[in-house]
């Protein structure tokens, strides 16, 4: 069975201000909506090195899955864009919070990055989440996109297990809104949305589900990563058609602002 109690260690190695940031998480997500969390990480993965690949649903979701996290008793670190980490103010918490950077415009910089964040996932305690979408999804469903095989690259380089999580609802919180903010006006759908959001009082889902089985992969064999990366998307589809059985075809919340320009590979339903 897995265990949901709090990791008493877990929580004193995970820096203070993190563990302040997650707590003012676990307020906000409640007066926001309505947190639902099943699965979890078996006892026997606790406090070892582990990856979480999760899918992207919306701008809120890294909120649900903080206080996902807090709830089952984990405290993770995320890999994170540069320019998130550069942001004034909230940059420099995340940074002493311990999150990985990753810049995808600049190649030389990634290798030398996947490098760190692949010793540096062989070596934590803290469970380290990526989206292995990289954006939030287009597809008209909302199901997963076909996204980059780098989470399942770093860990084949790291050898450590893969838990898929499994989201829904956050979608409903905050809208897409643009991608870039050019001025005041980008963010009146975002501030709308949001603020009626504890009003309408969403239903957050979150499933962690069973480890994703990459015994066959054989790392060094070419192409490794892609079928590592297949592994792990389909596992997260497949624990995202119970949380949504009612809205197999496209999500009952429409978001205006979302672009459905985009064809989910993994949908099977």
């Amino acid at each position: 069975m897995f265990a949901l109690h709090q990791d008493e260690n877990s929580a004193r190695r995970a820096p203070a201000i993190w563990r302040t940031m997650l707590n003012i998480d676990r307020g906000l997500v409640n007066v926001v909506g309505k947190l639902t969390v099943t699965g979890g990480v078996p006892a026997e993965l606790r406090r070892k090195p582990l990856l979480m690949a999760a899918n992207h649903i919306g701008v809120f979701d890294a909120f649900v899955l903080m206080a996902a996290c807090k709830r089952i008793g984990i405290n993770p670190r995320f890999m994170l864009a540069g320019g998130i980490l550069d942001a004034p103010v909230i940059g420099p918490a995340l940074r002493a919070s311990g999150h990985l950077r990753v810049d995808r415009k600049q190649a030389t910089t990634a290798v030398g990055q996947f490098a760190e964040a692949t010793e540096a996932l062989r070596t934590t305690r803290d469970p380290l989440i990526v989206y292995p979408e990289g954006r939030i999804s287009h597809d008209p469903g909302l199901w997963p996109e076909r996204g980059k095989t780098g989470a399942a690259r770093l860990a084949l380089a790291a050898g450590v297990p893969v838990i898929p999580i499994s989201q829904w609802g956050a979608h409903e919180a905050v809208y897409w809104g643009t991608e870039t903010v050019n001025g005041p006006a980008d963010l009146v759908p975002l501030a709308k949305s949001g603020l009626s959001a504890p009003m309408r009082r969403p239903r957050f889902q979150v499933h962690f589900g069973d480890p994703v089985d990459l015994s066959a992969v054989e790392p060094e064999r070419p192409g490794a990563g892609v079928r590592a990366h297949a592994k792990i998307m389909q596992a997260i589809t497949d624990g995202l058609v119970p949380l949504r059985r009612d809205e197999l075809d496209k999500p009952r919340f429409h978001d205006p602002t979302r672009p459905t320009d985009t064809v989910s590979p993994w949908k099977r339903y």
